[in-house]
Parts: C-alpha cells; sequence; structure tokens
C-alpha cells in the first residue's frame, strides 16, 4: 500500500485519492472542467497532490505557482493563465492578497508545522473568512462523472522576453499517454518496477513548482509508492530518511549533490545508503568532479537525463555510460531524435559544435499558453531547441558546451537576464546594464548585473539589489553587481554582453 509522508503526516494512497475524488466534485461545483486551468501557489504538500489528481480527474490542467514569486509575478500568472481556481497556503496569502484576480475562488490550505519549520515561520490557519481547503472537500461525495484523459500539466517557464510561458501539452490521447509514461519509467528508473509499486520509496527532494519534480512526484504517487515530500532540501535529512525509509529511488539537482559532499567525513559515513537503486540528475550541469566523487560514494546508482518543459527527456545516460564517455549528459532514449545543427538547420558530424535540437515523436504536442506564435518560433529544423549549444560524439553521446539563449541556471532555476534587465532599467540612474552568469561553485551560476550609471550619479551594490528584490523573486536578484562608466557595445549598438561574461569564465572547462 502507497503512502505520502510529510513531517509527522502520513496519508495512503486510497485515502489520498479519495480525497482527491472529493475535491473534484468540489471544484467542478465551482466551474472547473476539462481544458480549465487551476493555480497551485503551494509548497511540497500533500494537498498539493490532491488539487493535481482533482484537477485531473476532470480534465483540467493544474498549474503549479514558484511561490517565491512577488505579487507583479503571480498577478501576471493568475490573469496569463485564465487560472479559474487558486489553491495557496495560508502564509502566502497576504504576499499576493493584491494580485488574486477579482472573482476567482481560493482555496487556502493550513501552512503544517513541517512547513513553517524549514522556512522558519509561523504555522498558519486559514485567515477568517477565506475557505479552508480540508474541510471545504470533505463536504463533497466523490467525483462519479465519465473517466477522462488527464491532460497534463501546464508548468510556466521563464521567458527571453521577460515573461514566463505556460507550456500547454495537449491531450494526450492512449498511445500518446503511453508514451509520456514510458519516456518517464525510463528518466526515473521506474521501468522495472511498474509491475511492483509497493516497493518505491522515493523522496521529493526539489520543489514541485518545477517540471521534474513535478513530474516526478507525480508519477511515483500515481504509481502507488511511498513518497517522501521534503519541505526544503536538507543534506543530512536526506541521508537519515535514506537509512529510516530505506529509501529506493531520488531524483536531485546537482546543488544537492555539491551539498551532500560538503558534509563532514564523519556525517556521511553515519548513515547507511544501502537501500539507494536508482539516483536520476537533471535540471542543470553537473561538474564532472562532482558526479565522479557521487558515484565513488554512492556507487554505479547515479544516472542522468537531459531534456526541457516542452521536450521532455530526450537523452538518458547511466554512471557506467557516464564513465565510459566523461562529461557527457547522456544519449538520445527511445523515440527520441536528438540532433546538433548549424544555423541553416542542417545536422552536423560526430565532434562538431552546434545548437541542441530534439523533439520526441510520439508524445503530444505543446504549445505556449495563450501564444501559438511562440510555440512555431522554437522549431528549428522541425524539432524543438532548448537553447543549448554542444555536440555529440562517434557514439552518439550528447555534451553541453554553453546556450544559445541567454538563459541562466542556478542552482537547477532558469532565470532570464531579460527580465532582470527590464526591471533593472527602471532604476533611477541606470543609463543602460547587462545581465549575465558567472561561475558560482555552490550554484553552477550566480547572477551577475554590470550597471553603467547615469552622467554624474552613484550608486551601490546594496541600493541595487534592494530595489530588484522588490519587484521580483530574491533568487533572481544579481549575487554581484558591478559598474562600468561605459559598457562594450556592437556595431549595432547591442551590448556586447560576452565581452563582459566571458572574463569571469577564463581558465575554466565549461561555460554553463
Amino acid at each position: 500500500m502507497g503512502e505520502v509522508i510529510s513531517g509527522e503526516r502520513r496519508i495512503s494512497s486510497e485515502a489520498l485519492n479519495a480525497r482527491a475524488a472529493r475535491a473534484a466534485s468540489g471544484l467542478a461545483s465551482l466551474g472547473l472542467g476539462r481544458g480549465d486551468l487551476i493555480a497551485i501557489y503551494l509548497r511540497n504538500d500533500i494537498a498539493f497532490f490532491e488539487a493535481s489528481i482533482a484537477a485531473s480527474l476532470l480534465g483540467a490542467y493544474p498549474t503549479p505557482v514558484n511561490w517565491h514569486y512577488v505579487e507583479a509575478e503571480a498577478r501576471y500568472l493568475f490573469e496569463n493563465s485564465g487560472a479559474k481556481v487558486i489553491v495557496i497556503h495560508a502564509d502566502l496569502v497576504e504576499s499576493v492578497r493584491n494580485a488574486l484576480p477579482p472573482g476567482v475562488p481560493v482555496l487556502v490550505v493550513a501552512t503544517p508545522p513541517e512547513i513553517a519549520s524549514a522556512y522558519g515561520i509561523e504555522a498558519e490557519a486559514v485567515p477568517p473568512g477565506m475557505i479552508d481547503w480540508s474541510a471545504w472537500l470533505e463536504g463533497f461525495e466523490p467525483w462519479s462523472g465519465p473517466p477522462t484523459e488527464a491532460p497534463g500539466t501546464i508548468i510556466y517557464t521563464s521567458g527571453t522576453t521577460g515573461h514566463p510561458k505556460g507550456v500547454r501539452r495537449n491531450p494526450p490521447n492512449a498511445e500518446q499517454a503511453a508514451a509520456q509514461g514510458r519516456m518517464l519509467s525510463i528518466a526515473f528508473g521506474l521501468a522495472d518496477w511498474m509491475d511492483r509499486p509497493s516497493e518505491i520509496v522515493t523522496v521529493v527532494t526539489g520543489p514541485m513548482y518545477h517540471s521534474a519534480p513535478n513530474a516526478y512526484g507525480g508519477i511515483t504517487v500515481r504509481l502507488g509508492a511511498k513518497v517522501i515530500l521534503e519541505a526544503r532540501f536538507d543534506p543530512e535529512e536526506l541521508l537519515a530518511l535514506i537509512e529510516r525509509e530505506r529509501v529506493t529511488h531520488i531524483h536531485m539537482v546537482p546543488i544537492m549533490f555539491t551539498r551532500l559532499l560538503r558534509l563532514p567525513e564523519a556525517v556521511k559515513a553515519k548513515y547507511d545508503l544501502s537501500s539507494l537503486r536508482f539516483v536520476v540528475h537533471a535540471a542543470a550541469p553537473c561538474p564532472a568532479p562532482v558526479k565522479r566523487a557521487m558515484i565513488e560514494w554512492w556507487g554505479p546508482v547515479i544516472n542522468e537525463y537531459y531534456g526541457s518543459t516542452e521536450t521532455g527527456a530526450v537523452v538518458f545516460c547511466t554512471a557506467e555510460q557516464w564513465l565510459a564517455h566523461p562529461g557527457t549528459v547522456g544519449k538520445a532514449m527511445p523515440g527520441a531524435d536528438v540532433r546538433v545543427i548549424d544555423a541553416e538547420g542542417q545536422s552536423l558530424p560526430a565532434g562538431e559544435v552546434g545548437e541542441v535540437v530534439a523533439k520526441t515523436g510520439d508524445l503530444a504536442d505543446f504549445t505556449y499558453h495563450g501564444d501559438d506564435a511562440k510555440r512555431r518560433a522554437s522549431e528549428k529544423a522541425g524539432l524543438i531547441a532548448p537553447g543549448d549549444i554542444g555536440y555529440l560524439d562517434a557514439d552518439g553521446f550528447l555534451y553541453l558546451c554553453d546556450r544559445a539563449k541567454d538563459m541562466i541556471i542556478s542552482g537547477g532555476a532558469n532565470i532570464y537576464p531579460a527580465e532582470i534587465e527590464a526591471e533593472l532599467m527602471k532604476m533611477p540612474g541606470v543609463a543602460d546594464c547587462g545581465v549575465f552568469g558567472i561561475p558560482d561553485e555552490e550554484f553552477g551560476e550566480a547572477v551577475c548585473a554590470v550597471v553603467q550609471p547615469m552622467p554624474g550619479q552613484e550608486l551601490s551594490q546594496t541600493e541595487v539589489r534592494a530595489f530588484l528584490r522588490e519587484r521580483m523573486a530574491s533568487y533572481k536578484v544579481p549575487k554581484r553587481v558591478d559598474f562600468h562608466a561605459e559598457l562594450p557595445r556592437e556595431d549595432s549598438g547591442k551590448i556586447f554582453k560576452r565581452k563582459l561574461r566571458e572574463p569571469f569564465w577564463e581558465g575554466l572547462d565549461r561555460r554553463i
């Protein structure tokens, strides 16, 4: 019998699905139906699964929201998505109260003790006058409507134009749904466990507003595995969970490896990790020394996949394959077409560097919610361009070198400089600016801003950071701010960002 564990709370898969079925009836009574969106503004919590499963029963799209958003960012997502219902943790209500669309029902989840403890806040009850999610769903009979094919989750990814884009996959037919399941089962190491899901014990380590942890948590819960939610990643807590719960599977990002490796040797040796069968990482480049050290510590259970929200997982790599091809992110998965192309869209031979494009042909197609033009622009050579530069070796293994787009990946989070630059240009005294990623030992990349002040103006790093912190999530605020009297420019007048960025990367064998 599967179950979900969050702190001291445990709920069986059967009870979870029963609550989700009641919530589906409740959501239907609020007008949520096939093709509609429900915004899920929650941290990792049992209610996250309840709301997601309930929406799927109705053929609606669960749409997770990055709860780090400030008011303006949340307002954009609520309005752009056209969410018909919002589910939110109690302690997050005040931060976005003015962004909540008029007339849209808001269901509030009490902030549980384990989340409050992890974030150093007070556990909060549902504010007076607002609807308590848990009590509300108990007032409905379980959904008994006709079965509906779950359309999937809409994940909002940051965009180069400064606003995030909602990746909306078309409702799959039976064959496409099966293909999606096969792809995820390979990437997540579940293919050999589908007939014995009760033996799977996993920890959801990353925030489920990101596509990979969302898909990972969703598929393991639906299989009926034992799923443990970490409110916030803590390296020693993870080791303790692995030993205590006999964890078999984990999905991680490289920054978690870095933090685990920094633990004192006595702490690392203290825990029994022999239950681990499959650990997979993705979302950001993993430095070769870090990956090698993890394989030496945890054994050949460390796997990797590469892809994007738009493409899904398209390449995969076992520990043994990586050791034979150090630095690779994997080889094309079954059904995936992965190529490296030149500027004209022609495929390049092995060893030649170009733009990576990929697609899994039997997955349901996607668009960007409310913006089909952006979807069309994302295609190159008939495939999808995630924005990476790389090459294939003679054995078909993919290596990444740089990013074609201006994106920064910091601790597994995608950050687009255009969004930060747009806000920074609103700051009094700023004549121009450039934002880019610089190497960071812990996070892989950190955000750096170079500012050109207006003549006669003096600005400080503290002032710039404070200005931006009021306007965007803290993880987007530059860690470093430099000031130049004049910024280097191309003949077109555009800032020559490469000249600003390259000195930080000199002497390193990576550019991302």
